[in-house]
């Protein structure tokens, strides 16, 4: 095949994993609100803080492509920096997979544990008021895949991600 030769020894440049890496980062937060909107599955208070970590990354990808196109120089900071902000995403799923298995406690928010005065007292006013309000538990898994919660599966891509992004970084070259 003619265009697998011509193709073989072409390389992502260092801007493609910026661009990759927002993509990914957007396809989890669809995947995310795909779940919610039409699997009707509400999210936990972690989960909402997971999605934080893609907003975040999807920003430090946008602007490292930029900065990076600009500053070949910064291409490589920028990358590690996309490859902690990952490596966070990768700890708060994993956090909260852990928490649904049970392995440690959660916040008392969302899993029924012991709640501070002020969130005792926030939480009677709101039942005085009548208001209907339903506490998605953060220890109880909506939905698994192969015995694996989203929280897990996230923790995997966000893992792999982590690595892609190392990866990518160490193979910045600098420009003669």
């Amino acid at each position: 095949m003619a265009w697998q030769s011509k193709y073989k020894n072409v390389k992502p440049t260092t801007p493609t994993w910026f661009i990759l890496a927002a993509i990914a980062s957007a396809a989890m937060l669809a995947i995310a609100h795909g779940f919610e909107t039409f699997g009707h599955l509400a999210p936990c208070e972690l989960c909402l803080h997971q999605r934080e970590g893609y907003w975040a990354e999807l920003w430090v990808s946008v602007i490292g492509y930029g900065v990076a196109r600009w500053r070949h120089t910064l291409a490589k900071p920028l990358l590690l920096l996309v490859a902690l902000v990952f490596l966070g995403e990768t700890v708060m799923a994993a956090y909260h997979a852990g928490v649904e298995w049970k392995w440690w406690p959660g916040p008392a928010r969302c899993t029924g544990g012991r709640q501070s005065t002020a969130d005792l007292s926030a939480s009677m006013a709101l039942l005085l008021s009548g208001a209907k309000t339903h506490i998605v538990r953060c220890d109880e898994a909506a939905w698994r895949m192969l015995g694996v919660s989203m929280a897990g599966w996230n923790a995997l891509v966000a893992l792999a991600l982590t690595v892609a992004s190392v990866v990518a970084a160490m193979r910045v070259r600098r420009r003669r």
